[in-house]
């Protein structure tokens, strides 16, 4: 039953997502479906503890939580430029610049291979322009965010979630895809059993038998081979 003072800050992306038991990856928990309204209770760095209509909780990645917008601000407040594009587009150019500057004195002979591999060292910079939609690379955050020509709204997390992670709320943090999160590690190693010879009995799968372990003796080499009818 949905409680009362229920009120959902964000929603589920439309491929679900991964949930936690604690802000730790190797406490999974059930995912939760598409398009869940979420109340986002606690944050802790990318981590987010939510509460369902009916009172679960979980942990998930709340870079990847869609926003429910909110009322406007009421009159006489300065109006919220938190999925302004503005700043990253400003970001984008000035470091295209800088490696596009770089370039061409490369190519006059102005700064030789060094001096070009110091004045772009660090620079990280993505973008995709599709008519009125642009997908654009937040080096700062580590992620791709997308833009409608009016404001951002994250697209991919380039990690998955941590506890030192700035938290904040704004456009870099508003619906990332789960690929990240999803990839806790790779599966653990798996012991394969040694295929057994013609003629030997199988090993039993569930124990290590030292005794069947077969030990082969050092080759003895004879100091003074005989001679063989032919060989000088």
């Amino acid at each position: 039953m949905t409680t009362a003072e229920f009120r959902p800050t964000h929603v589920v992306p439309q491929d679900g997502l991964p949930a936690w038991e604690a802000p730790d990856a190797n406490r999974p928990t059930s995912p939760l479906d598409a398009l869940l309204p979420v109340q986002v209770a606690e944050r802790l760095g990318d981590w987010g503890r939510i509460v369902c209509a009916n009172g679960w909780s979980a942990w998930v990645d709340a870079r990847l939580l869609i926003a429910v917008p909110r009322d406007p601000p009421p009159a006489g407040q300065p109006l919220t430029r938190t999925a302004d594009p503005d700043p990253l587009l400003a970001r984008t150019e000035e470091a295209l610049g800088r490696y596009r500057r770089a370039t061409q004195e490369l190519a006059s002979g102005g700064a030789d291979g060094e001096t070009f591999r110091g004045r772009t060292r660090g620079l990280r910079v993505g973008m995709v322009v599709d008519g009125e939609s642009i997908w654009l690379y937040d080096a700062e955050h580590e992620r791709w965010v997308y833009c409608d020509g009016t404001q951002l709204s994250t697209y991919a997390a380039g990690e998955g979630p941590s506890v030192h992670g700035d938290g904040a709320d704004g456009p870099d943090r508003t619906s990332e895809t789960p690929q990240a999160v999803g990839a806790v590690g790779p599966e653990p190693t798996q012991v394969v059993e040694a295929v057994a010879g013609p003629g030997s009995a199988p090993a039993a799968p569930a124990s290590y038998d030292e005794d069947a372990t077969r030990r082969i003796p050092p080759l003895a080499v004879d100091p003074d081979p005989p001679v063989r009818s032919g060989e000088g």
